[in-house]
């Protein structure tokens, strides 16, 4: 099977849906029209729907066809900027970046994001404030295939969060949270007092059918909650 073709079936229906061409609900084309579409077999369009599917952005209906699906699901951590949980309780919101720039991934980053060893990415430090005391501090590392100008952007008006769902449609996140004691420097970020835990809420995202970064997010553990709903 071709898989650049497969790809480039893929990465046309995300364009489609991106760009509001083919929204909530509707019907795309047949996995027959796809192929003639694009020259293949119809196993070929057959992949590049049935992993769409599996990653929730396609919902196949028997007899009926292929739909979009709903762009967001309710999962126990959604997907929501850091200023707008602070915007939405009456808070003021203030963002520091203390890192900006490209890196080399490691061995473990660069296999947890589907890269070669060594492979560039883009980097984030920033740390959240609500009223004065920091809340969140963020650290991200992002692929630069699914956010080409990341690096450029000025996340003192603009959140990472914000900024990647505009550019890199979600497909599908992973996570995990568990306390954790923090770094020294991050303890000095965060204001902590000594020996206080952190929550860690580290979150993988999907995008295109690919890995498009790693969040790690810390909070301080007197001062924030995670919630969320079924």
């Amino acid at each position: 099977m071709p898989a650049l073709t497969y790809q480039r079936i893929k990465d046309h229906i995300l364009e489609q849906i991106a760009s509001g061409a083919w929204r909530e609900g509707d019907r795309i084309p047949s996995e027959p029209e796809l192929a003639r579409k694009f020259g293949v077999a119809r196993m070929t369009a057959n992949r590049a729907v049935k992993e769409l599917a599996a990653e929730r952005v396609l919902s196949r209906v028997r007899g009926s066809g292929t739909f979009v699906a709903p762009r967001h699901e309710s999962t126990l951590i959604e997907i929501r900027s850091i200023a707008t949980e602070i915007r939405a309780r009456g808070g003021a919101h203030r963002a520091e970046v203390l890192a900006l720039e490209a890196v080399r991934a490691d061995p473990a980053l660069a296999a947890e994001l589907g890269l070669r060893k060594n492979a560039r990415v883009f980097h984030s430090r920033v740390v959240h404030h609500e009223g004065g005391r920091p809340v969140q501090y963020e650290e991200r590392w992002v692929v630069p295939a699914a956010a080409p100008g990341y690096l450029a952007q000025d996340f003192t008006r603009t959140t990472p969060s914000e900024y990647l769902v505009k550019v890199a449609p979600l497909a599908r996140v992973e996570y995990r949270i568990e306390a954790r004691p923090p770094t020294g420097a991050l303890a000095a970020a965060l204001e902590l007092a000594d020996g206080e835990p952190c929550l860690l809420l580290h979150r993988r995202t999907f995008s295109g059918g690919r890995a498009a970064g790693i969040a790690e997010l810390w909070h301080p553990g007197h001062r924030y909650r995670l919630t969320g709903h079924f």
